[in-house]
């Protein structure tokens, strides 16, 4: 299903019994490369949008999924790594020690992030660019902030998948993909294979 959005690139509610599974924009998509706006408002289309982006990443096996891959550029993101307690050494939020499970799934809109200084290698994908997987260098702790759809407002300290999550998914929100944050030998490695999923994404 294509998220409904009028002229300016606006939600349009629909409503709906249910979640709905949406497509997911692949690599070549003009709008992977949008420096996403900030959302203004909390209203029932957004609502419906996180429902059905959640049941989409699910759907696709993701740990993580931003609105512009599902065609709406627009600050929002979820990421879900509860599968694995023992991804992250530790976990803050709002200051105080917490259980991974009690903010998963977490939804946010808006977010900053600041970054530790240590950085380390580690594999990722997406699900917007299809069978290819990547060592990437990020730094392992992040502090984030991250605004709720309630008005609330979550800061999340932590590291490991958590942390890598997090910066791959506002990655998106800024039009940058994890194949930007390449080494440059590795650029040059991928390169056509980058090429020919354009070329069949163009096609689909």
């Amino acid at each position: 299903m294509t998220v409904p959005v009028d002229d300016c690139g606006n939600l349009v509610y629909c409503a709906r019994t249910s979640p709905m599974i949406l497509e997911i924009v692949q690599y070549g998509h003009p709008v992977l490369r949008q420096r996403c706006r900030n959302v203004s408002a909390v209203d029932d289309s957004l609502v419906e949008l996180v429902g059905n982006m959640l049941d989409t990443m699910v759907e696709a096996h993701g740990v993580g999924l931003a609105a512009p891959q599902v065609g709406v550029p627009i600050r929002l993101a979820v990421v879900d790594v509860a599968h694995d307690p023992e991804c992250i050494s530790y976990l803050r939020v709002n200051g105080e020690d917490a259980d991974l499970e009690s903010i998963m799934p977490l939804v946010f809109i808006n977010p900053e992030l600041q970054f530790g200084q240590p950085k380390e290698f580690g594999v990722e994908g997406c699900l917007s660019i299809r069978e290819i997987r990547a060592e990437v260098r990020r730094p392992i702790d992040v502090k984030a902030t991250l605004p709720q759809l309630d008005g609330s407002v979550l800061v999340v300290e932590t590291d490991g998948l958590l942390a890598r999550a997090l910066q791959h998914e506002i990655d998106h929100l800024n039009g940058v993909l994890f194949v930007d944050r390449l080494p440059a030998v590795a650029k040059v490695a991928m390169r056509n294979r980058l090429k020919l999923l354009v070329a069949e994404n163009s096609q689909d």
